[in-house]
């Protein structure tokens, strides 16, 4: 029996280039019947009917599930929709989650260091302020420990290059000591430029950091995982005080 790709070719050449049945049978190396029966074979225009799923009436109901949840996992799905009339089984609910659950967004490795080893800074904004008859913005230094989430904080009516420095100083003076590393964000107080790796470090910067032994590293470029301790830390004010 020819394959359906034989029997397609068979029918190209006969209604689209009006090869003769024999002519055909020879080219290919086919009996003339076995081209008569692909001529006169109706499977090609042969309406096919979808069978229905057992899941079909569920898919809507799964899909604004996963939307709300989107880690919820298919054995818990399986419990609500029994609980609404389903008879099918889970494996064949399983395909039909895997194939409507969001793509999960990247996954980050967890951040391991020893004590001591890193620390990590950013300015915060936290609205104004009156003083007097004047309202001042007010803007919060915050910085902490990576590994024991020891953190100082200190607010300032500017974020200046001086008050930047004097939040690391009355830091290092408060821990009674200084990490090996510190990482920021690229904030224009510690880099001045940068093109892909190469970084231009404000001076006045490693001024600081030639004094207290540690060195600053930025992070990567629109990578906020990398220092997902401050963001924490600055979550925690905003939402503590």
């Amino acid at each position: 029996m020819l394959n359906l790709e034989t029997q397609a070719h068979i029918r190209h050449l006969f209604f689209a280039e009006h090869w003769k049945i024999g002519t055909i049978a020879q080219q290919l190396g086919v009996h003339p019947d076995a081209v008569r029966h692909a001529l006169q074979t109706d499977s090609f225009h042969r309406e096919q009917a979808l069978r229905p799923c057992i899941t079909d009436p569920y898919v809507e109901f799964v899909r604004e599930t996963l939307k709300n949840y989107p880690q919820l996992r298919a054995t818990r799905i399986f419990q609500m929709l029994r609980g609404r009339g389903y008879t099918g089984s889970i494996v064949q609910l399983r395909r039909v989650v895997a194939r409507l659950r969001p793509i999960r967004r990247e996954a980050f490795l967890r951040l391991c260091v020893f004590p001591g080893e890193q620390a990590q800074a950013d300015w915060a904004h936290f609205g104004e302020v009156r003083v007097g008859r004047a309202r001042r913005r007010l803007s919060c230094f915050l910085i902490t420990l990576s590994y024991s989430r020891a953190l100082y904080l200190e607010f300032f009516f500017d974020q200046t290059m001086e008050n930047f420095l004097r939040g690391h100083v009355h830091a290092f003076q408060a821990w009674s000591g200084t990490p090996r590393i510190t990482l920021y964000d690229n904030l224009k107080s510690v880099v001045l430029e940068r093109r892909g790796d190469a970084i231009l470090f404000n001076p006045r910067l490693l001024e600081l950091c030639g004094h207290y032994h540690f060195l600053a590293r930025p992070c990567q470029v629109r990578a906020g995982n990398q220092k997902g301790r401050i963001e924490r830390a600055i979550r925690y004010v905003r939402e503590s005080f």
